[in-house]
């Protein structure tokens, strides 16, 4: 039932926040668009995040997705889903690349982390390091076992499809999932902001269609998640892949039904856009009231609209 949950002007509500607590990150791939946020040193507190939080909560936001950056590097990410947690929340999950899963799964779980997504493009150590200009390969395998062990139901792993890099990837990493219990999400490469956009796009973009024509021949069942942008979902063998699109299509803006925050503190309506930012932050350093704080979240859905139409 969605009567209790606040709609934009074009009738989409808002179930989801999206939350940037940190744009630091261990790796450095060469993809990354940084969720779509401008650089910012600037990070909100514990405190901070809860409170941004609660008024969602309020407005009716169901689910909360701690992303960066890696959320990982932060020493208080505990500390930080714990106070979310508090606020019983339908769902709360989190974007990392795994390296620091060993570390953290468990203390997450515990906390009241329900999920997780782990960037993870290949299973090739010499691919891993260019990717990432790391070698971390090992430890983000053994973050992500972990995270399967303690019970973060479903760890979902997110390969970037890259021409000639790992596009002949997708059969082990699927066999990885599959034995593993965890879910494959291909994600279609889109531009970068680590790389010129025209030169990094004309090599290593790789069109999913034959991917996804292949799944549909394969599949013992196909569903589609309406709320997620009418992504498809194939089961295949007791496996699932999801297929995940570039988002500059009608369809995505469409069935968009998630906020942002930015890691200073601004609401972001739009994926796409850093134009039209509404300052929230310093409202709540300035210890003004919820209902203050709610018409400021409200201020910031009045301001989305499609950017593709």
């Amino acid at each position: 039932m969605l009567e209790d949950v606040v709609k934009d002007k074009y009738e989409r509500p808002i179930l989801s926040l999206r939350i940037t607590i940190t744009n630091r990150c261990n790796e450095n791939c060469i993809y990354c668009h940084h969720d779509g946020m401008v650089s910012s040193k600037d990070e909100m507190t514990p405190d901070e995040i809860y409170t941004i939080c609660k008024i969602a909560k309020k407005i009716g936001v169901r689910k909360i997705r701690l992303s960066g950056g890696d959320p990982l590097v932060r020493k208080d990410i505990v500390e930080i889903v714990e106070k979310i947690a508090s606020l019983d929340f339908k769902d709360i999950s989190l974007t990392t690349n795994g390296v620091l899963l060993e570390k953290y799964a468990k203390d997450l779980k515990d906390a009241g982390l329900d999920r997780i997504n782990v960037s993870l493009d290949t299973l090739n150590p010499d691919t891993y390091k260019f990717v990432t200009k790391m070698d971390y390969l090992n430890e983000a395998k053994t973050g992500i076992l972990n995270a399967v062990e303690v019970g973060l139901y479903p760890v979902k792993i997110n390969m970037v499809i890259m021409k000639n890099i790992n596009q002949n990837e997708v059969k082990d990493m699927f066999e990885f999932c599959r034995e593993n219990n965890m879910v494959l999400q291909l994600i279609e490469l889109i531009e970068s902001e680590n790389c010129d956009e025209d030169k990094f796009n004309a090599e290593y973009h790789y069109p999913l269609d034959s991917i996804e024509n292949r799944l549909v021949d394969m599949a013992d069942d196909v569903r589609e998640r309406k709320f997620m942008q009418g992504r498809k979902k194939y089961y295949i063998n007791d496996g699932e892949i999801e297929i995940v699109r570039p988002v500059d299509n009608s369809k995505f803006c469409a069935n968009c039904s998630r906020l942002r925050v930015t890691p200073d503190g601004k609401i972001k309506p739009c994926l796409l856009r850093n134009d039209n930012l509404v300052e929230l932050i310093s409202h709540v350093r300035n210890g003004e009231s919820e209902e203050k704080l709610e018409e400021i979240f409200i201020r910031g859905i009045d301001k989305r609209e499609p950017f593709n139409k």
